[in-house]
């Protein structure tokens, strides 16, 4: 792995960061203080790789500030976005249970701040602290439900029904009918597997049958909710 990163051991960074992420935020101060001796703090640059696929996997990496856009390459180079981690999402919890390397890459999007905790300290938490593993365990069954409706979306539905759902989805978690894409065309091409420019074609389809309105580049109003989960 290329390392350009800056490592800091800043106190500060590092209540943030473990007191931000809901797997640690409900720890009583004595056991976030516990938390905070274990957590290196890593600041990387847009762009730069926290980790290529191949790499040893043997930490986990959670998001202080900035954003991680984690994907995969087929064996063709085409590349498929797995999920962008936002500031108190994780990763690498693969880490935690075996041996093994990445499987994926994770790339900074923009000025990121990364909390690491190595696997040997995090498996004492969670021995010591089951309700970590309990919210650790929730996020694992939070991804697998991820997984398998993009999977199923994959399968089964065109790439307008897949577009249609994912924005359906997008305001259920607004609860607003104004919603903000949580990334670049590019990149929801990539999570969809389809391409920007029919992500482009299909937006302007759902928007001619009244379903949504494009106010600007990322910024969608939602029409028509139930339409959309009927395309």
């Amino acid at each position: 792995m290329e390392v350009q990163h800056t490592h800091q051991h800043c106190g500060r960074t590092q209540r943030g960061c473990v007191s931000q992420v809901p797997i640690f935020n409900h720890l009583e101060d004595g056991q976030m203080n516990e938390v905070m001796g274990m957590v290196q703090s890593v600041a990387y640059k847009r762009g730069e790789m926290v980790y290529r696929a191949g790499d040893p996997s043997d930490s986990l990496y959670i998001v202080h500030t900035g954003k991680i856009r984690i994907y995969r390459l087929s064996e063709s180079g085409k590349e498929q976005l797995l999920r962008i981690l936002a500031p108190g999402n994780f990763t690498g919890e693969l880490a935690l249970f075996k041996d093994g390397v990445h499987e994926a890459f994770g790339e900074a999007m923009e000025e990121t701040q990364v909390c690491i905790i190595r696997r040997e300290d995090l498996q004492k938490l969670l021995l010591k602290y089951p309700s970590v593993s309990l919210k650790i365990l929730t996020e694992f069954s939070i991804r697998l439900e991820q997984s398998e409706k993009q999977t199923t979306r994959f399968a089964t539905e065109k790439v307008e029904a897949r577009l249609a759902s994912f924005l359906a989805e997008c305001m259920d978690h607004d609860r607003s009918k104004e919603i903000t894409l949580p990334m670049s065309k590019k990149d929801l091409a990539s999570y969809l597997g389809t391409t920007p420019e029919t992500i482009s074609r299909k937006l302007a389809d759902l928007e001619e049958a009244g379903l949504i309105q494009q106010k600007s580049n990322k910024k969608i109003v939602i029409l028509d909710q139930d339409g959309l989960l009927l395309v």
